[in-house]
């Protein structure tokens, strides 16, 4: 509290640099959950391979199933980072502000990646602390919640369509089980038919009305 009961203002380039250090905090947390499920796809595709081994189908496929839960997981968690990575830019930006115009701007496009950052469970807590925070700073507006969309991730895996099963299936175990994924289709396009050219003695007709137009 300041000396007549008011909290002073916090620097705002002390803001920025505080919410950049957090971000890039959260990012390398987002890292380190990476490597550790892929080290867990790692034993899964072991496992899979031995029971390949012991032609235990119904094993393999459970396994499968794991391993794009492990990619999907993944892919999510790469788009997050990429979500971190335009608000970390986006805070570049706003020092560049605050140098020239002396306050920070509202940015739609923080407002944006901050709205789907606080729906990711690994990031969830600090990136509403920080959505607080900008909002008081006047950087984003009041975010709507917005409804889930999609089923859960197990419940997308458990009806994962059989072909992409069968692609890590056949990957794994190279080739034994499962099936190659389809070659891309290129469509040709048919030759040109040329187009039928009028019978001999309609050329003729026509070369004779010529002359007789020069005539």
């Amino acid at each position: 509290m300041g000396l007549f009961g008011k909290t002073p203002e916090r620097n705002p380039k002390d803001m920025v640099n505080e919410w950049t250090h957090k971000l890039r905090k959260e990012g390398y947390q987002l890292d380190r959950q990476i490597r550790a499920i892929q080290r867990e796809e790692e034993k899964v595709k072991r496992s899979l391979k031995e029971a390949a081994k012991k032609s235990d189908r119904e094993t393999c496929i459970i396994l499968a199933k794991e391993i794009l839960h492990a990619r999907k997981a993944i892919t999510k968690i790469y788009t997050s980072k990429a979500h971190i990575n335009s608000v970390q830019l986006q805070m570049k930006n706003q020092l560049a502000t605050l140098r020239v115009a002396g306050s920070l701007a509202k940015s739609t496009e923080v407002m944006q990646a901050m709205q789907r950052l606080v729906r990711v469970p690994e990031v969830a807590h600090t990136m509403q602390e920080l959505s607080k925070e900008m909002m008081k700073a006047g950087i984003i507006e009041e975010m709507l919640e917005e409804t889930m969309e999609g089923m859960e991730d197990s419940e997308e895996i458990e009806d994962a369509a059989q072909v992409e099963i069968d692609k890590v299936l056949f990957e794994i175990t190279e080739g034994k089980l499962g099936e190659a994924p389809l070659p891309p289709v290129h469509t040709e396009k048919e030759p040109k038919i040329a187009e039928p050219v009028e019978d001999e003695e309609e050329l003729q007709d026509m070369q004779s009305r010529l002359a007789a137009l020069k005539s």
